[in-house]
């Protein structure tokens, strides 16, 4: 098979109108769009919404109920396996992640995912740990400081 031998399947695709071209193609003189009025120019019509300046519904209806989007708090997880590039003993922070390109987003706050394995004792300060994130750093020899 070759691209060029590629054809659309059979009634898939149609010939485009050409709206304007003479009053034998069915579509000349006014193009489809009537005689006069604020569609039938060029660069007419409304935005969408909009009720010939009467008052739109969206700004009618009274407003209800509360977003808490913009106080949401985002949070990085970070994969336990990720952290043996540290070397043993160290103490994990949020800067050693970021140095060590860890974590790279805007973020409020860390949050260690059990994810993998551990291999090395750790101990983290300020960032904060699942449960089982949590055993298997203790397990491994290391310390969990939030």
């Amino acid at each position: 098979m070759r691209l060029h031998t590629l054809k659309a399947p059979e009634g898939s695709t149609r010939k485009s109108v050409r709206r304007g071209r003479g009053t034998a193609s069915g579509q000349g003189k006014t193009a489809g769009r009537g005689q006069t009025g604020q569609n039938s120019r060029s660069g007419g019509g409304v935005r969408m919404g909009f009720e010939g300046g009467q008052m739109p519904l969206t700004r009618r209806v009274p407003m209800r109920g509360f977003s808490n989007y913009h106080f949401k708090k985002l949070s990085a997880g970070v994969a336990l396996e990720k952290l043996n590039v540290f070397e043993a003993g160290t103490v994990v922070t949020v800067e050693a992640l970021k140095a060590k390109g860890i974590v790279k987003n805007k973020f409020d706050f860390v949050k260690v995912l059990c994810t993998g394995e551990i291999e090395k004792p750790l101990t983290l300060k300020g960032i904060s740990c699942s449960k089982t994130a949590a055993e298997k750093i203790v397990s491994a020899g290391g310390k969990v400081e939030e």
